[in-house]
């Protein structure tokens, strides 16, 4: 079974080690094992739990939502209905970003439009001149 160290789990998100080192205070990484000397040993299934908790904070959800989260997991099947009713709420409020996120886009595609425009016309009489 391949595992990573600290600074490899890091790298592979994109993320600080002291970032991973912060989860793990939180309680975020139960199931990190150390090797004798006390470095954090990253396991396959830590990955998928990095990616989830990951996923979860691009969302939006506070650490503290996510330490809920991992604490349910633990608990085991008793909690699976609170976890999926924490993805569906996760998933509309993903939802509503989307939608802002559009909107954005129009009003910014609308302007580049607008100037992009406007820069021909102009281009035009500089070029009649």
């Amino acid at each position: 079974m391949k595992t990573y160290s600290i600074s490899e789990a890091a790298a592979h998100f994109n993320m600080t080690p002291h970032t991973l080192r912060y989860y793990d205070k939180e309680g975020l990484l139960p199931s990190i094992e150390r090797t004798p000397s006390g470095k954090r040993v990253f396991k396959p299934s830590d990955m998928e739990a990095l990616r989830i908790i990951e996923c979860l904070k691009a969302s939006g959800m506070p650490i503290k939502e996510i330490k809920h989260f991992i604490e349910w997991c633990s608990e085991g099947d008793s909690t699976l209905q609170r976890r999926y009713d924490m993805f569906l709420e996760r998933k509309a409020s993903v939802e509503a970003q989307m939608e802002e996120l559009r909107k954005t886009m129009e009003v910014i595609d609308h302007k580049c439009h607008y100037y992009k425009t406007a820069l021909e016309k102009s281009m035009e009489v500089v070029h009649q001149s």
